[in-house]
């Protein structure tokens, strides 16, 4: 049963979309209904998501459209480093850079200027170089 017939007050809406040039094109419509298929991996292009993230995901759909993965289509659930290529190691070393700055900050003392030198200052610890 499915979830709609169970809740009768889930009303199901989706986006119109229209694929274009091998791509996915949404149309700005809400229907009701429910979408033909996924359209995740076009939304994680349209936000900006590291190309190599995308490739990870349509690999793992790929895998799990085809079946390789049995009847059991979680097994993937510890194989999907999909931010693997970002480099854990170096994102640890500027997430604990950003915390070590931010952490002597008295956020309610600060004059506008020394927030905009606190902002400065933040932006060039991530940055690479």
């Amino acid at each position: 049963m499915a979830t709609a017939e169970r809740l009768p007050s889930l009303a199901c809406v989706t986006m119109r979309v229209r694929e274009w040039n091998d791509t996915i094109v949404f149309l700005h419509e809400v229907a009701a209904g429910t979408a033909d298929r996924s359209y995740g991996i076009h939304v994680a292009k349209l936000a900006g998501l590291p190309m190599a993230v995308v490739r990870r995901a349509q690999e793992v759909l790929a895998a799990l459209e085809e079946g390789r993965e049995g009847h059991k289509p979680l097994a993937r659930i510890d194989d999907l480093p999909l931010f693997a290529a970002s480099a854990p190691a170096a994102a640890a070393k500027k997430v604990d850079a950003l915390a070590a700055a931010l952490a002597g900050v008295d956020a309610d003392s600060l004059t506008p200027k020394g927030a905009l030198d606190l902002v400065y200052a933040l932006k060039r610890l991530q940055t690479p170089g």
